[in-house]
């Protein structure tokens, strides 16, 4: 999207506007299955080609909170974009199901920083707020809304001692 793709974004870089995009993740059969068995919600429109095919979709649905979960871990997760900065996150804001996800779809996250706001009570840290969209293969919106991130403006400890981990391993 408008961004260079870089890992560890510090704090510094961050700036309202910065857009990203995730690498695709396609949904199979077994992501099905075992969304299914590990929420437990065998609802027929998910496990049932019988179910599904007499529904308004004619196929099987994938789980909306299944594309919600992919989705989040695509974004800062799998990236590795704000490594450096990200603390926790801290939660969904006005998260809508806007098509569904079928098996063999490929999504990919679309998400850029809304706001950019020093945290009240610890001077250390910011909240940043992505307004996000879940594409589909098609450019189609699946899923939107908004997602909070606590960050920090100073190196964090677990970065650095992950680094130091790795480097002493690898000599």
């Amino acid at each position: 999207m408008g961004s260079e793709r870089k890992l560890g974004y510090t704090y510094d870089d961050l700036h309202v506007g910065m857009a990203f995009r995730s690498p695709g993740r396609t949904i199979t059969d077994a992501d099905l299955v075992a969304f299914a068995g590990l929420t437990g919600d065998y609802s027929e429109l998910h496990t049932s080609d019988v179910y599904a095919k007499s529904s308004e979709f004619g196929r099987r649905v994938a789980h909306g909170m299944l594309g919600l979960a992919y989705a989040h871990g695509l974004m800062w997760a799998r990236t590795g974009e704000l490594r450096e900065t990200a603390i926790a996150f801290l939660g969904i804001d006005d998260w809508r199901f806007v098509a569904p996800i079928f098996v063999g779809d490929t999504i990919f996250v679309d998400y850029r920083i809304a706001e950019l706001r020093d945290s009240k009570s610890r001077p250390t840290q910011a909240i940043a707020t992505f307004d996000v969209e879940v594409v589909n293969q098609d450019g189609g919106v699946v899923q939107r809304g908004r997602k909070a991130l606590l960050v920090s403006k100073v190196p964090l400890r677990g970065v650095e001692a992950s680094k130091a981990a790795s480097t002493s391993q690898r000599g």
